[in-house]
């Protein structure tokens, strides 16, 4: 086993194939740090592939992880499948295409088809085309929101979800028994593609995830009716063709783009962090806004299988929070459907463990049941699979995770900001018709179900170090579990990684049917609660509060109480 040098001078001394990388190697010679932390570990294949920094090393996305990791696939699919297939796309971060053109060029040498896009696509069209082309498995590279100098690779199954934890498990374990450099098979691309084994996607496909996402629509004809205004921006992402094109079917004519943030460019120059959840992000599109009077700003991440938006509230633009639009859309397409006469017997809408329990009460309203999974779309995907399984796919209504993601419809088993895009506009034109804004809307849902607020804290811990230290405050929290949080009594503690409950004032353990996971969840008196959850995609821990009251005021006062002991307890 070679130690952290060993390997940086193993690289050094091989003639790599991308001159970028032999550079970078080159020009860290001596800084210990540096080599330290591209070689102290292998970049780690989790639950849903890879993601990391660009460059060179173990611990780096390039093109040497990308074809060990896709090795290690191709190696899966053989033991499982005589004959198998995948579908490829990509977004539009650096080296995208690349990475894409070489997993293509690993599993066409291991005599796997492929159906790669011809140029960027939405992560969604991804799940949609594992499924209508039968294939076992999918891959689709993108880093989805993070910044500029990262890339990744997300493994999809052949039902058109993320990778489960039981086929991620042994795809790591033939990954493992990789090296970089040996045992990976590849061809030219060029040559796979005149051998047939590569084929490109058509674009009558296309129009058929456009198909697939108009048909679910609940009111079409509000779109034309309202006159709506949207400010959209793609982030120099995948959204900006199917987006525009969705949003042309339904009618909505007044759709400007922000010039800056239109076409891709994977070092999202005006939005370093290119993540719909942060304001800094959309702040290109607020100022277009203000200029155009628009109703409604809208923006996808550079995969797009996540939206945010912005709502002209008087004379200023508020953003709502993802929770706030999955509230929204639930009550819109649950209520839509009711008075269509199209919602199903015993409807069923998913949601993570972390996303609002308000969906609850506005389920409860509709007669409609909620099902809670794990973080990770993934898990909402199996549930919808589970679902077909047992012939009762069409009971799934909606599901949707705080982190923005939606999915309306059971074309795709991942989050899709092209559907979702859509059926925002419909809603906010539907509202708009009875002179309501969606902040309007929301208001009514609180008024009507009570103040849930869930703001969330994320303490970023980078490198080696960070990661111990990740580790330490984990461990911490079980050895000495937090009794009062905020000044509320911690009435229960659930740990997924022990799939154990425990009820503070009885002692009573009852097991957690979850699969393990390192999440902690504290529930407190009056429905607080808090989430600790260390990210499996980037280097940070990610504290969700709940703060339930009958005014906004009493919620928010509430919050202020529980994130001071949270941050005390971090040392922030």
């Amino acid at each position: 086993m070679m130690d952290t040098m060993e390997k940086y001078y193993f690289w050094r001394e091989r003639n790599l194939e991308d001159p970028a990388l032999t550079k970078e190697l080159q020009d860290i010679v001596g800084d210990e740090e540096a080599i330290n932390d591209r070689f102290y570990k292998d970049l780690e294949f989790g639950t849903g592939g890879l993601r990391g920094v660009l460059g060179a090393g173990t611990n780096r996305m390039n093109i040497y992880t990308v074809r060990r990791a896709t090795q290690g696939i191709a190696e899966w699919l053989k033991s499982q499948y005589k004959s198998s297939s995948v579908a490829i796309a990509y977004d539009s971060r650096n080296n995208s295409e690349r990475f894409a053109k070489e997993a293509a060029s690993v599993f066409a040498a291991n005599g796997i088809k492929v159906y790669i896009t011809p140029e960027l696509m939405p992560t969604p069209f991804l799940s949609f085309l594992v499924r209508r082309k039968h294939c076992k498995s999918g891959v689709v590279i993108t880093a989805s929101h993070n910044p500029a100098k990262y890339n990744g690779y997300k493994a999809y199954g052949s039902d058109g979800s993320q990778l489960g934890l039981a086929d991620s498990e042994i795809v790591i374990g033939y990954i493992n028994r990789l090296d970089f450099f040996s045992g990976i098979r590849t061809m030219p691309f060029e040559a796979a593609l005149k051998s047939n084994m590569i084929e490109y996607v058509s674009d009558s496909l296309v129009n058929e995830f456009l198909d697939a996402a108009q048909s679910q629509s609940i009111r079409p004809e509000v779109c034309k009716e309202a006159d709506l205004s949207v400010v959209y921006t793609p982030l120099n992402g995948a959204g900006n063709k199917p987006v525009r094109a969705i949003l042309s079917r339904m009618g909505i004519e007044k759709v400007t783009v922000v010039p800056s943030q239109e076409n891709p460019d994977g070092n999202f120059p005006t939005c370093p962090y290119p993540n719909p959840e942060v304001r800094e992000a959309l702040a290109e599109g607020l100022k277009l806004c203000e200029t155009a009077k628009a109703d409604l700003l809208l923006a996808t991440d550079p995969d797009s299988d996540r939206v945010g938006i912005a709502v002209r509230c008087g004379e200023e633009y508020k953003l709502l929070t993802g929770n706030e639009v999955g509230a929204l859309l639930t009550d819109y397409i649950l209520a839509g459907r009711k008075e269509k006469g199209t919602l199903p017997d015993n409807p069923i809408v998913i949601k993570t463990i972390v996303t609002t329990g308000l969906i609850d009460r506005i389920a409860a309203q509709y007669g409609a049941q909620v099902v809670d999974v794990l973080t990770g779309f993934k898990f909402i995907g199996e549930q919808m699979t589970m679902l077909a399984e047992k012939k009762e796919e069409n009971r799934y209504v909606f599901g949707f995770e705080e982190s923005y993601g939606y999915l309306a419809g059971t074309h795709a088993r991942d989050k899709d900001g092209v559907t979702a895009s859509m059926l925002v506009c419909e809603m906010a034109s539907y509202y708009k018709l009875q002179g309501m804004t969606l902040c309007d809307a929301m208001e009514k849902l609180y008024q009507t179900h009570g103040y849930f607020l869930h703001p969330q804290d994320n303490f970023y811990f980078e490198g080696e170090s960070g990661m111990k230290e990740m580790n330490r405050i984990m461990e911490s929290l079980r050895k000495e579990p937090l009794q009062r949080i905020g000044g509320l009594r911690v009435v229960r503690r659930t740990d997924i990684l022990r799939s154990e409950s425990v009820n503070t004032l009885t002692g009573e353990r009852t097991k957690v049917d979850l699969p393990s996971s390192n999440v902690l969840l504290y529930t407190l008196e009056d429905d607080e609660g808090v989430v600790v959850r260390p990210s499996g995609t980037e280097p940070k821990i990610k504290f969700y509060y709940t703060a339930v009251a009958g005014s906004r005021a009493e919620a928010e006062a509430l919050l202020e109480h529980l994130r001071a002991d949270m941050n005390a307890l971090i040392g922030k």
